[in-house]
């Protein structure tokens, strides 16, 4: 068995907590739900003021749509820089969605390029090696079945800064106690 590694729960400033307050509701509910409140960056090869200059001069209208809907951006954030869920946020740690599903959110691996014009142009593969991208709650919560005395575990794979998928029968686990929405 081993340890999971875990990223640390952001704390938002007073500035970001101001930006997040002026979403609109609709798209604060995507935010909630996509974990995207509190987003926790990696490392970037790219500074702050690059990555500005990339989106004002090479980024499509279409990508601009979607991303300023968001307080910090919606294709900025790979899986694995999430933040935390939204029962977390609001102090109900015995709902959260990892709890409920019995482990992390994982993305296929790809992503999509787009065309100047907005159409699907490729596919990318993102981790050549086939190392997951996943999202894990970040709040300090226990995320095993509350009933167990284990978590679910998993290492880091190369490159990428959360835990590795847990079997698919523990993702499943729980799934009949999720919250009516």
């Amino acid at each position: 068995m081993s340890d999971v590694i875990r990223r640390p729960q952001r704390k938002l400033t007073a500035a970001e907590y101001d930006v997040v307050r002026g979403v609109k509701s609709l798209n604060f509910h995507r935010m909630l739900h996509l974990g995207l409140v509190d987003p926790v960056p990696n490392p970037s090869p790219m500074s702050e003021d690059e990555g500005a200059w990339v989106r004002e001069h090479v980024w499509t209208k279409y990508l601009h749509h979607i991303d300023d809907g968001y307080a910090f951006g919606f294709w900025r954030w790979a899986m694995c820089e999430r933040g935390t869920c939204w029962n977390c946020l609001n102090g109900r740690c015995e709902w959260c969605m990892h709890r409920q599903k019995g482990g992390p959110d994982v993305c296929n691996n790809a992503e999509t390029v787009f065309s100047h014009g907005g159409r699907r142009a490729a596919t990318l593969i993102l981790r050549p090696g086939g190392e997951p991208c996943m999202w894990w709650c970040r709040c300090p919560c226990a995320k095993g079945d509350a009933d167990s005395a284990d978590t679910p575990t998993a290492v880091t794979p190369p490159g990428c800064s959360a835990p590795a998928p847990v079997s698919r029968e523990d993702r499943h686990r729980g799934q009949d106690r999720l919250p009516g929405f």
